[in-house]
């Protein structure tokens, strides 16, 4: 039995639960009977369940339906229904929703108006990027957006604003003082009782000396970060993953760090973290991880996690090893490093012995000849048929060096370096990658499935790697900037 402490919507709540998957959806509304949170696609795809979580690092969107109840712990939440104020009063967001006409049937409205809140509470007036995570099917998002729009410079409420000044440490030791509400308040429990996150079959450790030590002893358990992934396998395969680590407290895995000409990311940051520390260090890398997936998942995705899971069309991978990264593992208090590329033997195997945890990664600060292209049938929130990553470097018109890499065209994100060889030495011309062309041959054999053919696939790499060269010399080769 697994006792997790969080604020709700003002009040401090007690769970108890035998099962460390259950989901936050599931408990809104089922247990607390909390109904305005509604299940959609069950995978962190439409946001209907959209939620605001509060924690130290400030206010994010969440998707309810993948996060399990015990990676709420000591952490503040807020549904639709706890938006108003304590007289009644409405949110900015639900009165200039009703005055744009942004609802119609109603069923993605709580989610909508849960990302708009949040946004509004961080000042990020950015609506197409952070209402990406949100479909809506007969609205149309124009009223949403103008919405949206309409309350941005108006302050945020007054209730809202106690979540973050709440001590975070008296929601875990169920201290009552300064919430709205009583401890229990659809969970139950008394105020004294203590949390408990150590069990035989849950862990929560709060570093990475408890997290080896455990996960050395139960090699067997399932890790489990932002549960961007791991979530399907409960609300999808309907999977029982016994023992389990919850990683989101390990704070010293959520570092960045710079260590001369290198970064240095822990493995528990997000995706969101992430792209927002290449923006000014790798701007192409961080476009691309706009598109890795909704708000919603890139603040609950780590990046670990995109590696450790072993995706053959992972994004993250593809650009790491383009740039060089180095991969930090650890097992009990042995640490190993190993290049990026290395860790991937064959279609979901890795070079992860049991008890070994991905710790971090290391990558160069200064990469400017670094572009990522990621393809896929939709602009947003949509998985790659094929991401290719250049990063080619020219001296005096000739090709000094060359790292590319790409997902989606074999078992394991691989190097393409047949491509690489044929480019390194030569004139940085179109003669050059005419030549270099065919090499694409020799490093890929993809596969055809629903997301593209082979062909296609073949193709289109080939292609990027001509985008590439326009795109180094200054073209404008996005489809937003191409014009006819």
């Amino acid at each position: 039995m697994t006792q997790v402490t969080f604020l709700l919507n003002g009040a401090p709540v007690a769970v108890y639960s035998a099962n460390p998957t259950h989901t936050l959806l599931d408990y809104l509304r089922d247990t607390a009977g909390l109904k305005g949170t509604k299940e959609g696609c069950n995978e962190g795809d439409c946001g209907a369940c959209s939620v605001m979580v509060t924690d130290a690092q400030g206010s994010r969107a969440l998707n309810a339906c993948i996060l399990f109840l015990p990676q709420l712990h000591g952490k503040a939440v807020r549904t639709v229904e706890g938006l108003t104020g304590p007289d009644g009063q409405a949110h900015p967001v639900q009165t200039a929703m009703i005055a744009h006409h942004g609802s119609q049937c109603g069923f993605c409205t709580p989610g909508f108006v849960m990302s708009m809140a949040t946004a509004h509470l961080n000042g990020d007036r950015d609506h197409d990027t952070t209402l990406a995570g949100n479909l809506c099917r007969c609205t149309g998002y124009a009223p949403i957006i103008r919405a949206a729009q309409a309350v941005e410079d108006q302050p945020v409420p007054a209730w809202l604003q106690k979540d973050a000044s709440f001590i975070l440490g008296q929601i875990s030791s169920g201290d009552p003082k300064g919430a709205d509400g009583p401890l229990g308040a659809g969970g139950g429990g008394e105020a004294s009782s203590p949390p408990v996150l150590g069990t035989d079959s849950v862990f929560r450790p709060d570093n990475s000396d408890a997290l080896a030590d455990w996960y050395l002893a139960n090699p067997e358990a399932t890790l489990i970060a932002g549960a961007t992934d791991v979530g399907l396998w409960v609300t999808k395969q309907m999977r029982t993953l016994g023992k389990v680590a919850f990683l989101n407290g390990v704070q010293d895995l959520q570092h960045i760090e710079f260590q001369g000409p290198l970064v240095h990311i822990g493995a528990g940051v997000t995706v969101e973290s992430l792209r927002k520390a290449m923006l000014p260090l790798h701007p192409s890398f961080a476009a691309m991880l706009q598109r890795y997936g909704s708000t919603q998942v890139r603040n609950a995705a780590t990046i670990g996690g995109n590696i450790a899971n072993g995706s053959p069309i992972g994004d993250g991978p593809p650009a790491l090893i383009a740039l060089g990264a180095t991969l930090h593992l650890r097992r009990g208090d042995e640490m190993r490093t190993m290049p990026l590329e290395a860790f991937f033997l064959d279609y979901r195997k890795q070079d992860r012995r049991a008890g070994e945890f991905v710790a971090g990664i290391s990558l160069p600060a200064q990469a400017p000849a670094l572009r990522c292209y990621k393809i896929s049938k939709r602009f947003d929130q949509d998985i790659s048929a094929l991401c290719g990553c250049f990063n080619v470097t020219v001296h005096d018109g000739h090709v000094a060096a060359a790292r590319i890499a790409f997902g989606g065209m074999a078992g394991i994100p691989k190097r393409a370096a047949h491509v690489e060889a044929a480019l390194i030495g030569q004139p940085w011309d179109m003669a050059t990658l005419a030549a270099a062309r065919a090499a694409f041959a020799q490093d890929f054999r993809p596969l055809s499935d629903m997301r593209a053919s082979a062909d296609y696939r073949l193709l289109t790499a080939q292609n990027l790697l001509t985008r590439y060269f326009h795109d180094l010399a200054g073209q404008p080769v996005l489809v937003q900037q191409v014009r006819a």
